[in-house]
C-alpha cells in the first residue's frame, strides 16, 4: 500500500511548501482591502463574517506545528531545535526590516532626512521588529500619506506568535523527555480551546485587551489553537488516519455553520486536519515545482511594504493593485529563498545530531569474542602510551 501511494503522492514536504505559498498568496490578496479601504478587512462582503486571509493563516498555523514537532521528534535537543528555529525565521526577517530602515524609509520619508535618523522611532522599528516580541508597526514620515498609515509592514504581527508556538514544541517536548505522558498534549489543546472561549478573538477583533508585550493574547490563542492541533496530528499520526473524504467534510461542514458560535472550533479543525491532510496527499506530478514553491516564507513577509509602495505610487484599484502585488511578492520570496534562506538554513549541518555511541561491552561479551579469535576492540589513540 505504502508503494503505491508513494507513486501517486508527493513527499508531504513538497505539499506543505505548495500550501504554504498558496496561502501566502490568498493573504496579500486579502491585504489588499484594507490597505487601500482600512474599513474593509477581507476580500470577502463583511456580512459574510470571513476572511480567506484568516483561514489561510489557521492553516499556516497547524502546518508549523505539524513540521515544528516532526523537527523536535527527529531530534530533540533544546539547543540544535532553538538554533534551527532562528535560523529560520530571522536571517530573513533581518533583511527586509534592514531594507525598509535603511532603503525604503529614506526614499519615502516625508521628513527631513536628519530628523528621520535622529528620531528614535527609527531605531525601535529595526531593533524592536528584531526582537520580535517589541514589534513596531511604524517609521517616522513612512507611508503616512497612504490611505492605511497605521503600519509599514503589518504582515509581521504574526512572527512573535509563531515564536510562541515554537516554545509550545520545546516545552511539551522538554515534559515528553522527562517521561510525562504524551497526552499533556492533549491538555494544552484543551487549555488553548478554552482561553480562546475566553478571549473571542476573529479575524475581526482581537479579543479582549490583553497583550503579552505587543502580542495580542487573544489572536495568539486563536492561532495556537491549530498548532497545538498539527503538534497532535504529527505526535499520533499512527493512531489519527489522514483521510481527504473527511477533510472534504470538514469543510463542507464549516461552510453552514461559518456564521454561529460553532464556528469558533469548527474552523480551527478543518483548516488544520484540511491542509495537513492535503499536504500529505499531493500530487506526485507538481513535485516538478521545485524551489519555485519554497519562498512562501519570503513572499509572506515583503509583500506587505510592496504593496503600500504600489499604493503610494498610485494604485487605487483592487484588481490593479492584486495584479502588480502577487507576482512582485513571488519574485522577493523567491530572491529572499535563493540569497538569504537557502543559504542560511545550508549552516544547519553544523548542527548535525551526533551518531550513537557504540555501548560499551561487557566483561562476558569480550571474553567470548576472544575465544572466538576475533580481536578486541584497539586501543585508542590517547591509551597507547598512557602506560
Amino acid at each position: 500500500m505504502r508503494g503505491a501511494r508513494g507513486k501517486i503522492y508527493a513527499d508531504p514536504n513538497i505539499g506543505f511548501a505548495w500550501l504554504r505559498t498558496i496561502g501566502a498568496v490568498t493573504v496579500v490578496v486579502d491585504h489588499c482591502c484594507p490597505l487601500l479601504e482600512p474599513n474593509r478587512l477581507t476580500i470577502f462582503p463583511a456580512s459574510w463574517h470571513a476572511s480567506p486571509g484568516y483561514v489561510a493563516l489557521m492553516g499556516f498555523f497547524a502546518m508549523s506545528g505539524f513540521q515544528i514537532q516532526d523537527s523536535w521528534t527527529r531530534d530533540p535537543s533544546w539547543w540544535r531545535y532553538s538554533a534551527r528555529r532562528l535560523l529560520r525565521i530571522l536571517p530573513p526577517l533581518v533583511v527586509v526590516l534592514c531594507t525598509t530602515v535603511f532603503v525604503i524609509g529614506p526614499l519615502v520619508t516625508t521628513w527631513p532626512a536628519h530628523a528621520y535618523w535622529t528620531h528614535v522611532q527609527t531605531w525601535r522599528y529595526l531593533v524592536g521588529t528584531t526582537v520580535l516580541f517589541l514589534l513596531q508597526h511604524q517609521l517616522p514620515g513612512v507611508f503616512t500619506g497612504n490611505p492605511y498609515p497605521y503600519s509599514v509592514n503589518g504582515a509581521l504581527w504574526t512572527l512573535p506568535i509563531e515564536m510562541l508556538g515554537y516554545a509550545l514544541v520545546l516545552l511539551a517536548g522538554v515534559l515528553i523527555s522527562f517521561r510525562v505522558s504524551r497526552l499533556v498534549l492533549v491538555g494544552l489543546l484543551g487549555g488553548m480551546v478554552y482561553a480562546d472561549s475566553v478571549f473571542q478573538a476573529t479575524f475581526e477583533y482581537h479579543g479582549r485587551p490583553l497583550s503579552l508585550l505587543v502580542v495580542p493574547i487573544g489572536s495568539a490563542v486563536a492561532f495556537l489553537v491549530p498548532f497545538v492541533i498539527g503538534m497532535i496530528l504529527r505526535t499520533y499520526r499512527d493512531k489519527i488516519p489522514l483521510r481527504p473524504w473527511v477533510a472534504i467534510v470538514l469543510f463542507l461542514a464549516w461552510i453552514p455553520l461559518s456564521q454561529t458560535v460553532v464556528s469558533r472550533y469548527l474552523l480551527a479543525v478543518m483548516a488544520s486536519y484540511g491542509a495537513i491532510t492535503l499536504a500529505s496527499h499531493w500530487p506526485k506530478r507538481w513535485e516538478r515545482a521545485g524551489s519555485l514553491v519554497y519562498g512562501s516564507y519570503g513572499l509572506y513577509i515583503w509583500a506587505f511594504p510592496i504593496q503600500q509602495l504600489l499604493v503610494m505610487a498610485g494604485v487605487r484599484q483592487l484588481w490593479l493593485l492584486i495584479a502588480l502585488a502577487v507576482p512582485a511578492a513571488f519574485l522577493a520570496g523567491q530572491l529572499s529563498w535563493r540569497f538569504v534562506e537557502e543559504p542560511t538554513q545550508r549552516l544547519r549541518r553544523y548542527l548535525r545530531k551526533p551518531p550513537p555511541r557504540p555501548e560499551p561491552r561487557s566483561e562476558a561479551e569480550t571474553t567470548m569474542i576472544i575465544q572466538r579469535g576475533a580481536p578486541a576492540a584497539a586501543p585508542s589513540p590517547s591509551s597507547r602510551g598512557a602506560g
